[in-house]
Protein backbone atom coordinates (compact mmCIF):
# COMPACT_ATOMS: atom_id res chain seq x y z
CA UNK A 1 0.00 0.00 0.00
CA UNK A 2 2.95 2.17 0.32
CA UNK A 3 3.03 2.81 -3.64
CA UNK A 4 -0.98 3.88 -3.99
CA UNK A 5 0.18 6.65 -0.77
CA UNK A 6 3.01 7.74 -3.36
CA UNK A 7 0.59 9.28 -5.63
CA UNK A 8 -0.59 12.74 -5.07
CA UNK A 9 -3.48 14.20 -5.86
CA UNK A 10 -2.85 14.97 -9.09
CA UNK A 11 -2.25 11.27 -9.84
CA UNK A 12 1.58 11.60 -10.31
CA UNK A 13 3.98 10.41 -8.13
CA UNK A 14 6.15 12.01 -5.89
CA UNK A 15 8.10 9.44 -4.00
CA UNK A 16 11.41 8.44 -5.95
CA UNK A 17 11.00 4.87 -4.48
CA UNK A 18 7.74 4.20 -6.08
CA UNK A 19 8.19 2.17 -8.84
CA UNK A 20 5.61 4.05 -11.25
CA UNK A 21 8.32 6.89 -10.66
CA UNK A 22 11.42 5.65 -11.88
CA UNK A 23 12.36 9.25 -13.79
CA UNK A 24 11.81 10.79 -10.76
CA UNK A 25 15.35 12.42 -10.17
CA UNK A 26 15.32 13.40 -14.30
CA UNK A 27 15.95 17.51 -15.00
CA UNK A 28 13.08 18.72 -16.97
CA UNK A 29 15.03 18.54 -19.59
CA UNK A 30 15.86 14.99 -19.57
CA UNK A 31 11.63 14.39 -19.24
CA UNK A 32 11.56 16.79 -22.52
CA UNK A 33 13.53 14.94 -24.34
CA UNK A 34 12.68 11.58 -23.83
CA UNK A 35 8.86 12.65 -24.06
CA UNK A 36 10.01 14.19 -27.46
CA UNK A 37 11.42 10.41 -28.66
CA UNK A 38 8.30 8.81 -27.21
CA UNK A 39 6.08 10.98 -29.07
CA UNK A 40 7.96 10.68 -32.55
CA UNK A 41 7.35 7.19 -32.09
CA UNK A 42 3.99 7.74 -31.02
CA UNK A 43 2.65 10.61 -33.70
CA UNK A 44 5.26 10.04 -36.27
CA UNK A 45 6.15 13.56 -35.89
CA UNK A 46 7.40 16.23 -33.49
CA UNK A 47 4.60 18.64 -32.46
CA UNK A 48 6.14 22.24 -31.55
CA UNK A 49 4.93 25.10 -29.07
CA UNK A 50 4.40 25.76 -25.35
CA UNK A 51 0.98 23.83 -25.43
CA UNK A 52 2.47 20.72 -25.71
CA UNK A 53 5.63 21.20 -23.02
CA UNK A 54 2.72 20.00 -20.46
CA UNK A 55 1.73 17.00 -22.33
CA UNK A 56 5.75 15.88 -23.59
CA UNK A 57 6.82 15.86 -20.14
CA UNK A 58 3.91 13.96 -18.31
CA UNK A 59 1.84 11.78 -21.27
CA UNK A 60 4.81 10.89 -23.35
CA UNK A 61 7.94 10.93 -21.04
CA UNK A 62 5.91 9.34 -18.21
CA UNK A 63 3.24 7.54 -19.22
CA UNK A 64 3.50 6.52 -23.08
CA UNK A 65 7.42 5.23 -21.93
CA UNK A 66 6.82 3.41 -19.02
CA UNK A 67 7.34 -0.42 -19.56
CA UNK A 68 4.92 -2.91 -19.34
CA UNK A 69 2.62 -2.20 -22.57
CA UNK A 70 4.15 -1.63 -25.76
CA UNK A 71 3.48 1.61 -28.21
CA UNK A 72 1.35 -0.61 -30.17
CA UNK A 73 -0.34 -1.78 -27.38
CA UNK A 74 -0.83 1.54 -26.04
CA UNK A 75 -2.53 2.97 -29.01
CA UNK A 76 -4.73 0.07 -29.20
CA UNK A 77 -6.53 0.86 -25.78
CA UNK A 78 -6.46 4.23 -26.67
CA UNK A 79 -8.41 3.50 -30.24
CA UNK A 80 -10.63 1.69 -28.52
CA UNK A 81 -11.31 4.49 -25.94
CA UNK A 82 -11.28 6.95 -28.45
CA UNK A 83 -13.71 5.23 -30.51
CA UNK A 84 -16.31 4.38 -27.66
CA UNK A 85 -16.01 7.99 -27.00
CA UNK A 86 -16.70 8.95 -30.82
CA UNK A 87 -13.54 11.13 -30.84
CA UNK A 88 -13.28 11.36 -34.13
CA UNK A 89 -10.55 13.93 -34.76
CA UNK A 90 -8.51 11.47 -32.31
CA UNK A 91 -9.35 8.63 -33.61
CA UNK A 92 -8.03 9.73 -37.34
CA UNK A 93 -4.41 10.92 -35.27
CA UNK A 94 -4.10 7.71 -34.17
CA UNK A 95 -4.73 5.80 -37.46
CA UNK A 96 -2.54 7.89 -39.60
CA UNK A 97 0.16 7.45 -36.94
CA UNK A 98 -0.33 3.65 -36.39
CA UNK A 99 0.01 3.19 -40.70
CA UNK A 100 3.14 5.77 -40.49
CA UNK A 101 5.11 4.14 -38.12
CA UNK A 102 4.51 0.61 -39.30
CA UNK A 103 2.33 -0.68 -35.94
CA UNK A 104 -0.76 -1.86 -37.94
CA UNK A 105 -1.60 -3.07 -41.42
CA UNK A 106 -4.51 -2.05 -43.35
CA UNK A 107 -5.76 -6.14 -42.28
CA UNK A 108 -5.04 -5.32 -38.62
CA UNK A 109 -6.77 -1.96 -39.44
CA UNK A 110 -9.45 -3.64 -40.80
CA UNK A 111 -10.15 -6.68 -38.31
CA UNK A 112 -9.97 -3.52 -35.49
CA UNK A 113 -13.69 -2.32 -36.71
CA UNK A 114 -14.87 -5.60 -36.39
CA UNK A 115 -13.77 -5.97 -33.15
CA UNK A 116 -14.72 -2.30 -31.74
CA UNK A 117 -17.87 -2.08 -33.81
CA UNK A 118 -19.60 -4.66 -31.68
CA UNK A 119 -18.58 -3.12 -28.67
CA UNK A 120 -18.82 0.64 -29.56
CA UNK A 121 -21.84 -0.10 -31.80
CA UNK A 122 -22.84 -0.08 -35.28
CA UNK A 123 -23.16 4.02 -35.78
CA UNK A 124 -19.26 4.22 -34.33
CA UNK A 125 -18.36 1.38 -36.08
CA UNK A 126 -19.81 2.80 -39.16
CA UNK A 127 -17.39 5.71 -39.04
CA UNK A 128 -14.64 3.94 -38.00
CA UNK A 129 -14.92 1.67 -41.13
CA UNK A 130 -15.25 4.43 -43.39
CA UNK A 131 -11.35 6.45 -41.64
CA UNK A 132 -10.10 2.93 -42.29
CA UNK A 133 -10.78 2.85 -45.66
CA UNK A 134 -10.07 6.47 -46.20
CA UNK A 135 -6.94 5.91 -44.90
CA UNK A 136 -6.14 2.81 -46.68
CA UNK A 137 -6.77 4.50 -50.18
CA UNK A 138 -5.02 8.04 -49.12
CA UNK A 139 -1.46 5.72 -48.12
CA UNK A 140 -1.60 2.86 -50.03
CA UNK A 141 -3.37 4.34 -53.29
CA UNK A 142 -6.11 3.25 -55.74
Amino acid sequence: MRHLTAITSTGWPTDPECPVNEHAHDSVADRRARGLEIMRRVHGREETGDLFGATVERLFAEVWSRDGLSVRDRRLLLLGLLVGQSMDDMVELQLDAAVRTGELTPEELREIVVFLTLYAGWPRGSRLNTQVEELIARVMGP
